[in-house]
């Protein structure tokens, strides 16, 4: 008795798709390399904070600062300014030569900017696999930047979803929810004196090649994270255009073999692979929880899903018995 041959579908392809690209991940020495990059900047973060604290009340010692809030108190904004901050500009003590804009030659203090809030992209980067389990694309911006396509309606609703999540878009304040983003702004504050206005405070240091080595560590978190999807995708570009070209499942498995990736036909045995994402044990677990209930418009698109899964698996059915 000879075993039908599992036939291929565009969903059935996805979900192969979706097995590769695992597998394409977690071999990758990129994704080590973007780990490794978050595991260095968490090191040097704690350690900014202590030489941060320590430059600031060098420069703005504590008794000044405790003068100024009994002006405050006393004298109400006419006492002077206090501003509690996270972002600081740190100047080298030694000038070099440069030329002004007439080209005359004038000293210069070269300075970075140290933040310890953080900004979307970082925080997309930083958090890109707790994104991905979420069901968001945390990829969204490195692939526009991988294809040099335009964006699209699509990009704009992943950055939207993931700007949310994160807390940088439209929110629900009354939740009492703690975003990433309010828990990386209020990590860690100085009260310094002067207005909210960053640059207008320089701290000279010693130490302003690490503070500079710091915001490298800062960026290599979002370059791990470009050169991670990079080369994942060049291989996924290929093996999409190689499943288009199979018809049966063995097709694949043999594929997966020469590759050492382990691919089983249970993995098909799912409805779709909107089915396979949308009841994910993290996606089900969200969905189960009293805060999360499927939308009108979810059940619609997979019961189609469905219904087209299962007329597609028909026509295949008919066309291989006659």
């Amino acid at each position: 008795m000879t075993t039908k041959r599992q036939t291929l579908n565009s969903e059935k392809r996805k979900v192969i798709a979706d097995v590769f690209q695992n597998h394409f991940e977690d071999n990758s020495k990129y994704k080590k390399q973007h780990q490794d990059a978050i595991t260095n900047y968490n090191l040097m973060r704690e350690q900014a904070k202590v030489k941060m604290n320590d430059l600031v009340r060098f420069h703005q010692p504590q008794e000044d600062v405790d003068t100024i809030r009994k002006m405050i108190a006393k004298y109400n904004d006419s006492g002077g300014d206090l501003h509690h901050d996270n972002c600081f500009y740190v100047q080298s003590n030694k000038p070099r030569m440069d030329k002004d804009y007439n080209g005359n030659p004038i000293e210069k203090y070269d300075e970075v900017q140290v933040k310890f809030d953080a900004d979307c992209d970082f925080l997309t980067s930083y958090y890109r696999n707790e994104i991905n389990a979420k069901g968001l694309d945390a990829d969204y911006d490195v692939r526009v930047d991988h294809s040099g396509k335009d964006k699209s309606p699509t990009y704009y609703k992943s950055e939207t979803n993931v700007r949310n999540y994160l807390g940088y878009g439209s929110r629900n304040d009354a939740t009492n929810h703690l975003y990433h983003k309010d828990e990386w702004e209020n990590d860690f504050k100085i009260w310094v004196i002067g207005t909210s206005y960053c640059h207008s405070r320089q701290f000279q240091t010693k130490d302003y090649a690490w503070f500079n080595k710091f915001k490298v560590a800062q960026e290599n978190v979002i370059m791990a994270h470009k050169n991670l999807f990079a080369n994942v995708e060049r291989k996924m570009e290929k093996l999409r255009m190689g499943l288009k070209s199979y018809r049966y499942f063995d097709q694949a498995k043999e594929l997966a073999d020469k590759l050492g990736v382990v691919l089983n036909e249970s993995v098909l045995n799912e409805s779709s692979s909107m089915a396979l994402s949308i009841y994910s044990p993290t996606n089900l677990a969200d969905l189960l929880t009293d805060e999360v209930e499927q939308t009108r418009e979810e059940k619609i698109a997979i019961a189609k899903q469905l219904l087209r899964e299962q007329q597609q698996q028909e026509e295949y059915a008919y066309k291989d018995i006659n």
